[in-house]
């Protein structure tokens, strides 16, 4: 089985999008994405110990902590370990970026991955489920 590359989107992509938003050239986004980018990481690094970042109409980033394991296993050796209590980053979307990833896909003119099980649905179906109306309910 061949598996497709998933493209990746890089800090001068979100430059480059930023420089065409602005009308401006690349150049002088770069800096201030750059910038952006490294506030966001410092404030998530020096969060005594937890925070949360909210950018409406994008999302929540959070650095929440968790719980020691004191019963954790080495699937590798079977042994059991120990692993204390650290911090751990988040997000969560907003309701408006949440809204747009729920779309189907068929719904925008993507194709249905092979195998998936709204393959041999069709747009009315598949919106009837979407919505939460499906035969009885």
């Amino acid at each position: 089985m061949i598996s497709k590359r998933v493209p990746t989107l890089t800090k001068k992509d979100v430059a480059r999008r930023v420089a065409t938003i602005q009308g401006q050239p690349i150049y002088k986004s770069e800096p201030w994405v750059s910038a952006v980018i490294e506030a966001i990481r410092e404030l998530m690094i020096e969060a005594d110990p937890e925070v949360r970042i909210e950018l409406r109409d994008f999302g929540v980033f959070e650095v929440k902590k968790t719980k020691a394991k004191p019963k954790a296993r080495n699937p590798k050796t079977n042994e059991t370990v120990f692993i204390p209590s650290r911090r751990k980053t988040h997000f969560k979307p907003s309701k408006l970026m949440k809204e747009e990833l729920q779309k189907p896909l068929s719904s925008l003119g993507y194709s249905i991955p092979e195998g998936s099980a709204d393959a041999g649905l069709s747009e009315k179906e598949l919106a009837l489920v979407v919505s939460g109306r499906t035969n009885g309910h």
